[in-house]
């Protein structure tokens, strides 16, 4: 019987793996990097180990030293969770040699579905070896690992060369592993997964299905069970496709096999030897616990002849410190408070006042509602993130709530294409009015107006704030009178530095008002104050190219050097944050004057990587 458990992982899925451990009375280890030495999973396990330095490739892909961990701990088996080494059949075989327990599928399974051109063959398909036009568009992917890394659209046949490149470098980061192939892209179709688990005795349970296809950079953002709108015939081709590959490798444990679901067709992807970020879901609609059952099974004992049966609707949404309105650029910075309603579960990796750093994935949690029907569950987690305190960088929360509320999403059915289509409604500015008042309402609490304010009492005060995110500029002016603080056209009911209160065409509304140095949030919405003179802005060389995000160089173009001719476009250097690249191009075409930039340099947001001067 297992009795400690190290968790070979991070954040999020750390804390949840102890979670249920903990229910089980079962002692918790956790593996932390440096980056990570106070992060909240090291800080509830019972034990935690340090693996010296902040990269991936350092620390968590570093099977051995997690496995010495493990020992040195006490612990007598390993979980994986997801990402990392979770599909790596030689860690799950080092575990095993070390005497230890593996909870997750054999080595075998894994060799066999966990890199994807492997399964796809033992699925009787096979990859594209050479891609003519006629093929385009094409999908690059990691032959390893997940969670939309390692993936490229091509479109263009120019471009396959450079995009093998990108993603080959990017799965590396991620998964260790390196290997990349090429599958036919196939557009406007739904991503649907069934969720498998099954024994060491011949029992294979599939759990349903989930839809999974609102993605950005092909990451999925909100996920639900049981997918809307399948035919009961195609419910039953999925599910014996997935017991199928699971039976094909004499699967034990969670797993998923993916697919995607277009004419009313189901093509297979790929099978996931792991436990899925979007778990909680099933759980909530099959009323389970996978993370014991993967515990249950790992120590041999039997699952029931069938699984509980189904009840009610889930979705689930991954709040992510990012801004979708900028290219889903990721974001760091402190997070100063995060708090949902109780009427939803929220699995997170994070605290209030925890820093959000660039080493990792961007996601801060994931928020589950569970209803009777899919349409009570929508406006559930809609309500609870609409009203959820997320006070610090910039969140993909709004984009969340109005997804959520999107008529093609309520209507069931959305396919991978949804915020190619959308994202510019999603994201467009719609500030409430009477926030920044609500601001500087709050800020002007107990400032006398014979001392702290010099001008005249009847004169209007003057404060300006900016929208984050957007920059859209605010000029607020209120005035301080015998009876307190009023502004035009609204009634000041009450004006404390943490409430506010107006009314406003007879309608009392509240304001909650918390103030993080310059940042403001007023319900929710994060405002910056702007000072009364602005500051002198620093000016660059036309052609200067700043870094977008804070992160780490990770390559430069081939060839790239001062002096050399480059042409608008151009894909110059190529920077790594939260576990995602980005391209930085040339604005125009033009000859390479200065070069700040190199493979391995840490740069923050703004600074200087590069200059073009543009050909006259």
């Amino acid at each position: 019987m297992i009795t400690s458990v190290l968790v070979a992982n991070r954040g999020e899925i750390a804390c949840r793996v102890f979670r249920t451990c903990a229910e089980l009375g079962i002692r918790t280890v956790a593996v932390y990097s440096d980056a990570d030495e106070n992060a909240l999973h090291a800080r509830v396990a019972d034990a935690a180990v340090r693996l010296e330095g902040a990269a991936p490739a350092e620390t968590y892909l570093r099977g051995d030293l997690i496995v010495k961990a493990a020992l040195a701990a006490g612990a007598d088996a390993v979980h994986p969770g997801y990402g990392f080494l979770s599909e790596n059949a030689g860690f799950a075989r080092a575990v095993a040699d070390a005497g230890l327990t593996w909870i997750g599928p054999p080595p075998e399974a894994i060799e066999a579905m966990a890199s994807k051109t492997r399964a796809k063959e033992l699925m009787g398909i096979e990859p594209l070896k050479a891609v003519t036009d006629k093929d385009l568009p094409v999908l690059v992917k990691a032959a390893a690992g997940g969670g939309g890394r390692g993936m490229r659209v091509v479109r263009e046949l120019a471009d396959l060369d450079e995009q093998l490149a990108a993603a080959g470098a990017e799965a590396l980061s991620a998964f260790g592993d390196g290997e990349v192939f090429v599958e036919p892209y196939i557009e406007g179709g739904r991503h649907v997964e069934v969720q498998i688990m099954a024994d060491a005795h011949g029992t294979v349970w599939t759990l349903g299905t989930r839809d999974c296809s609102l993605q950005r950079r092909h990451q999925k953002v909100i996920e639900e069970a049981p997918a809307p709108g399948l035919t009961p015939e195609l419910e039953v081709s999925l599910r014996e496709m997935a017991v199928r590959a699971a039976r094909a490798t004499d699967y034990r444990g969670a797993g998923t096999v993916e697919f995607l679901v277009a004419d009313g067709r189901a093509h297979f992807l790929e099978m996931n030897t792991r436990l899925q970020v979007e778990h909680p879901v099933t759980e909530a609609v099959f009323g389970v616990d996978l993370v014991a059952l993967q515990l249950r099974v790992a120590e041999g004992e039997p699952l029931d002849e069938e699984p509980p049966p189904a009840r009610g609707h889930a979705v689930e949404a991954r709040l992510y410190a990012e801004d979708p309105g900028a290219g889903w650029a990721p974001q760091t910075g402190t997070l100063h408070r995060l708090s949902v309603p109780a009427s939803v579960r929220l699995d997170t990796g994070f605290t209030d006042g925890d820093p959000i750093g660039v080493h990792y994935d961007a996601m801060l949690a994931k928020a589950v509602a569970h209803a009777p029907t899919r349409a009570e569950a929508l406006r559930k987690l809609a309500g609870a993130l609409e009203r959820a305190v997320v006070h610090g960088p910039v969140t993909n929360r709004q984009l969340l709530v109005r997804s959520l509320r999107h008529p093609e999403f309520t209507a069931g059915g959305a396919d991978t294409g949804f915020y190619d289509r959308h994202l510019a409604a999603l994201t467009a500015a719609d500030p409430d009015p009477y926030a920044p008042l609500a601001a500087a309402l709050a800020d002007a609490h107990g400032r006398s107006r014979f001392g702290g304010w010099r001008n005249v009492a009847s004169q209007p005060q003057i404060k300006h704030y900016r929208s984050e995110p957007g920059g859209t500029e605010h000029e607020v002016r209120y005035r301080h009178t015998r009876d307190g603080l009023a502004a035009d056209g609204v009634r000041v009911v009450r004006a404390t530095p943490a409430l506010v209160v107006l009314e406003v065409d007879g309608v009392v509304r509240k304001f909650d008002v918390a103030v993080h140095g310059e940042r403001v949030y007023v319900n929710g919405a994060a405002l910056t104050a702007l000072p009364r003179l602005p500051e002198p802005v620093a000016r660059q060389e036309p052609g200067s190219l700043l870094a977008p995000m804070p992160g780490t160089v990770v390559r430069l173009a081939e060839g790239l050097a001062e002096g050399v001719t480059v042409t608008a476009g151009q894909p110059l250097i190529w920077l790594e944050a939260m576990k995602m690249e980005h391209r930085i191009t040339a604005p125009a075409s033009g000859t390479l004057t200065a070069l700040h930039a190199a493979p391995g340099r840490q740069v923050e947001v703004g600074a200087l990587l590069a200059v073009v001067q543009e050909d006259q």
